[in-house]
């Protein structure tokens, strides 16, 4: 799938975030390495932390098809005049799942790409050894 494909996947998603809050309607499509593509929005709550940010849904919602996943692209829209890359949260949890390149996009059409190293030095990794 193309990036502009997975642009449009996350920019749709948008439309369905719960964001009575704070009017921010994020949305991600992401692409595993299995080629199939998942979408999330944000889903916002009155306990603001209990808040769950587009990308993370969009992992849930593959895991819950597919159990074992392994990401090879995310993409995330948010409506605003730059690109807003996922928050710390987030970029532990698309850590967990891989190494896939992150491109975030807007509505003024800017956008930026990233691997997840780039986005995520020195990620806490429990190791299992």
């Amino acid at each position: 799938m193309s990036e502009n494909q997975l642009k449009e996947k996350a920019k749709n998603a948008s439309q369905n975030a719960y964001a009575p809050y704070s009017n921010f309607k994020v949305g991600c499509a992401i692409l595993l390495k299995s080629g199939n593509v998942y979408t999330g929005c944000n889903i916002e709550n009155a306990s603001f932390g209990l808040t769950v940010c587009a990308e993370r849904n969009a992992i849930a919602n593959a895991i819950a098809s597919e159990g074992k996943i392994e990401l090879d692209k995310v993409v995330v829209y948010t409506p605003t005049s730059t690109p807003t890359p996922p928050c710390g949260a987030c970029r532990q949890v698309i850590h967990e799942f891989g190494s896939p390149t992150v491109s975030s996009f807007c509505d003024s059409g800017e956008s930026t790409k990233h691997r997840m190293e780039e986005l995520l030095t020195n990620a806490f990794n429990l190791n299992k050894d």
